[in-house]
């Protein structure tokens, strides 16, 4: 399976997940979030921590823990992270609601450090000048299309790694790119990438 899939509702979808048992959870992901541009210092830092602690798991596995790592993390605001002292570290720890994985744990509550020092809007665009041009693009048509790393997210995480972010290499930079919007790898023949065009500011794309 490497195209799109038309499930019993009649609508094409991308295909990753639609076939499991937890099909619900990513077609709601899917339909509403995945690649729809996201702004705000936030709202990217809780994308750039949730991608670094999917690294070695599923995404199911991290979406259906999402609200505990908001409660956990503070909603992720990161002037309030980049305060968690160790006392906080080792709570995480115990918190059965998110990963407990003490390395990634550490980076988070490091990376919400070095975000805390960016002007405010810094952060959203740095992350955003690494977006390529959609202009002339090739859209994918099958999952064997879309590459897990590209020279932009390898160019992304060595500018984080060069300003001390931890835990985001070129293949975790690239999943916040799709997931964020900086990229659109819905397939062509997917329903919701005209929407993802269209909420970008740029017309849909061509077949």
């Amino acid at each position: 399976m490497s195209g799109v899939v038309t499930e019993p509702d009649g609508i094409p979808r991308c295909p990753w997940g639609m076939e499991s048992a937890q099909m619900a959870d990513y077609r709601a992901y899917h339909d509403t979030e995945w690649g729809l541009p996201v702004h705000g210092d936030d709202a990217l830092f809780e994308r750039m921590t949730l991608e670094a602690f999917q690294s070695g798991l599923s995404w199911i596995t991290i979406l259906r823990r999402r609200l505990g790592f908001r409660a956990a993390f503070a909603g992720f605001r990161i002037a309030e992270v980049a305060r968690f002292t160790d006392a906080d570290a080792e709570r995480l720890l115990a918190d059965p609601g998110i990963i407990r994985n003490r390395a990634k744990i550490t980076a988070t509550l490091g990376n919400a450090r070095i975000a805390a020092e960016l002007a405010p809007g810094e952060l959203d665009a740095l992350i955003w000048s690494y977006a390529p041009e959609r202009a002339g693009r090739p859209v994918p048509r099958t999952v064997r299309d879309v590459q897990p790393v590209t020279p932009e997210s390898t160019a992304l995480a060595k500018d984080l790694k060069k300003r001390g972010f931890r835990f985001v290499g070129p293949t975790t930079a690239y999943a916040m790119m799709q997931a964020c919007g900086l990229v659109n790898d819905h397939l062509a023949d997917c329903h919701v990438r005209r929407s993802v065009e269209a909420a970008a500011g740029r017309p849909g794309a061509a077949r």
